[in-house]
């Protein structure tokens, strides 16, 4: 076997070795956050239904229909709020084993996307949380029929929360999403404003997808998608007429 073979094997497993290292770091990191949050899982879960009992009837509940789900809904929940608590460290640990292989100018890139992903999806869920879910939990509180006591199974509910926590994180990654395809030169600024009556459309019927059937949810959606979008192409701009003024300076 040639010396370039032998190199070629040594760096792969030296690659195997630095990924296996940082998914312990990752894994173990995690792990320890959810240990500590697990004495208060009820309380988590407390804190997570609070916006749907503030807008039930006086002495409405939630129930439980199988016998687990009240020692695992909470588990859940504490899990998810490790993860989100743990995710700057997670993506420190993926920073770690992919930058070595990276350029500088794609380095200078990548971290202040990486971290203004993280803070607008963090944005996202609490947009979702403190805005969003009272307007929907109170309009389903509202026209539920006389006689009929809304009482939401815990696990659905979670199942609920979760599916919005999404749409809205992802919904807030608009402008990260802009300003990549701009920089990969995958789409121009002047194409973007051109499609900007499709998008509008687009996030209406995102908006109908994704969140329940009432106006004011969906609105909540449209609006801040296409605002975002447009934000994104305001600092894909920026950035585009700085990077040109660097080159014209060096040249």
């Amino acid at each position: 076997m040639s010396t370039s073979d032998d190199n070629t094997n040594e760096t792969f497993v030296s690659h195997l070795l630095e990924l296996r290292t940082r998914l312990l770091y990752a894994f173990g990191g995690l792990l320890l956050v959810f240990i500590c949050l697990i004495p208060w899982a009820s309380d988590l879960y407390a804190l997570l239904a609070e916006p749907l009992i503030a807008k039930l009837p006086k002495g409405g509940q939630m129930i439980a229909i199988d016998v687990i789900t009240p020692f695992f809904v909470p588990i859940k929940v504490a899990m998810m709020v490790a993860f989100l608590i743990s995710l700057p460290y997670l993506l420190y640990q993926a920073w770690l084993f992919v930058a070595p292989g990276m350029h500088e100018h794609e380095k200078r890139l990548m971290l202040p996307l990486i971290t203004a992903s993280v803070i607008l999806f963090f944005l996202g869920m609490t947009f979702a949380y403190f805005l969003v879910f009272p307007v929907v939990f109170g309009f389903f509180s509202g026209v539920a029929p006389q006689g009929v006591a809304m009482m939401t199974d815990i696990d659905k509910y979670l199942s609920f929360v979760m599916g919005m926590f999404l749409a809205f994180g992802v919904t807030f990654e608009v402008p990260v999403a802009v300003v990549v395809m701009v920089k990969m030169e995958m789409v121009t600024i002047a194409k973007l404003k051109e499609i900007r009556p499709y998008i509008v459309v687009g996030a209406f019927i995102l908006g109908a997808l994704l969140t329940p059937p009432d106006v004011v949810s969906q609105f909540m959606l449209a609006i801040p998608l296409w605002l975002l979008y447009e934000a994104g192409i305001v600092v894909a701009g920026i950035m585009s007429k700085g990077s040109a003024q660097v080159e014209a300076n060096n040249g």
